[in-house]
């Protein structure tokens, strides 16, 4: 390779670096060519220019997102946070879950989650002048999102195959239950699919119980996220390829990463793991009840062993061949949870949680929505932050969980229906304003919402 030169993606130099005649003459012509990518220019360093910086990992990298509900929209989201401009293109009156409660005033909490950082462009993609509106849209765009049933993109018009005849660099995100292809592939499903196909609800809680759900949709949120992180890598590719690529991940596959333990366990052995089988971890490693409230700890691995008998005041019981290792104190787990439920009965969570971090044991609250609320962590960490919002004045949305060094996070307001319109037709597509006035006369466009319906929540009392 020819000395003293960089290769920096086409995004971070919109336009070619033109080397200077003397920098060029300092190459030897013998010397290999290196091949390079169509998105990346070459830069000499001859007169040192300035390395590129972004303001966000991800500015100048605009994402258009067709989801609908959870796992879609929240991948998009994601990529917002990171500081891609991320387009939302909703139906007219706006995307169902803008109505959703719970609520704050009448902000929808659940749909400010997934959507907060965001454009929204009101098309109705039904209408010939939307279609086209959202081809010139894919032509300037890197990434598209979507988590239709499969088969029901491709007959809008805009699956992968056509996506690329538009751009070939553009990246594809497909999110749905079962996936593009398999054995149930044509069906349609929600969070909950992911939890019991693959066996979450009946693993979770007690032999006794029926299954059990759990009390968030985690489905979805990890579903966003394997979807985000494939996106990364492919833009990542692009750089080396030149070329975008349709990716395709699922709701059932991401309830199978959760089960991969007990799944591989079960394939070598045939062993059928049980429910609440305290028999199969060493204690103390769970949720127990306090005088008040109720305390995680856990210290299952031997080296801690130590700090539990200290905390619970069992010295002896270092030398006892009952827990001397981890198989024989899950086999005496009775004795130790017994010593654990006795002295808890004494404390207090709070107590509980300082006696047992005093000790160096892993003890943490086990909160209610109110507790967990009123806790200053996500505050402190901004994994909670509030934001101002056309409904509620100000709203709780999730937060910055990438806590950069150098390029923050964005998080930005939720968007109106159809707010950004006029922007996103005249300014990155070109349109006229005569056109974009013919657009909303044809209702093609719009930023009619149904808010006006919505009887919301009342104020919080203070």
């Amino acid at each position: 390779m020819m000395p003293g030169r960089f290769l920096f993606p086409s995004y971070l130099y919109p336009h070619p670096f033109v080397p200077s005649p003397a920098a060029s003459l300092s190459c030897s012509l013998s010397e290999p060519v290196l091949q390079l990518p169509s998105s990346c220019h070459i830069c000499y360093l001859g007169g040192h220019p300035p390395m590129p910086t972004l303001n966000h990992p991800l500015e100048n990298i605009r994402v258009i997102d067709l989801g609908r509900h959870q796992a879609g929209p929240r991948c998009a989201q994601v990529l917002a946070r990171m500081g891609a401009e991320v387009i939302k293109v909703e139906r007219l009156g706006g995307e169902e879950t803008r109505y959703h409660g719970p609520w704050v005033k009448k902000q929808s909490s659940y749909w400010v989650q997934y959507n907060s950082g965001k454009k929204s462009l009101a098309m109705d993609l039904r209408k010939e002048e939307g279609k086209e509106a959202l081809r010139k849209l894919i032509a300037v765009s890197d990434v598209l999102v979507q988590n239709f049933r499969p088969g029901t993109i491709e007959k809008m018009g805009f699956g992968y195959e056509e996506l690329k005849k538009i751009n070939p660099r553009i990246i594809m995100v497909n999110v749905s239950a079962y996936g593009q292809f398999g054995p149930y592939s044509d069906q349609i499903g929600y969070d909950p699919i992911g939890q019991t196909m693959s066996g979450i609800t009946m693993l979770t809680g007690d032999d006794d119980m029926p299954p059990i759900r759990t009390g968030v949709p985690i489905i979805d949120r990890i579903t966003s996220l394997h979807a985000a992180i494939g996106c990364l890598a492919a833009l990542h590719e692009r750089e080396v390829s030149g070329e975008g690529q349709s990716m395709d991940v699922c709701l059932a596959d991401t309830g199978y990463s959760m089960t991969e333990i007990p799944i591989t366990a079960y394939h070598g052995s045939g062993i059928e793991p049980k429910r609440g089988d305290s028999n199969s971890t060493a204690p103390p490693s769970g949720i127990y009840p306090c005088k008040e409230g109720w305390v995680l700890l856990s210290a299952g691995d031997q080296h801690h062993w130590y700090r539990v008998c200290n905390a619970l005041g069992k010295p002896e019981w270092l030398e006892d061949p009952r827990f001397n290792t981890r198989p024989e104190r899950a086999k005496n787990a009775a004795v130790v949870n017994e010593a654990l439920n006795a002295l808890l009965a004494t404390m207090t969570m709070e107590q509980a949680i300082a006696h047992f971090t005093e000790h160096d044991v892993v003890a943490a609250p086990v909160n209610d929505i109110p507790m967990a609320e009123a806790d200053p962590h996500p505050w402190e960490r901004r994994a909670m932050v509030e934001v101002d919002d056309f409904l509620a004045g100000t709203i709780a949305v999730s937060g910055d969980y990438w806590h950069f060094s150098r390029t923050p996070v964005n998080i930005g307001v939720t968007p109106k229906v159809g707010e950004h319109n006029d922007e996103v037709l005249s300014e990155i597509l070109g349109y006229t304003a005569e056109e974009i006035e013919e657009f909303k006369k044809n209702n093609v466009i719009s930023e009619d919402h149904l808010y006006d319906e919505i009887v919301g929540a009342p104020d919080r009392p203070n």
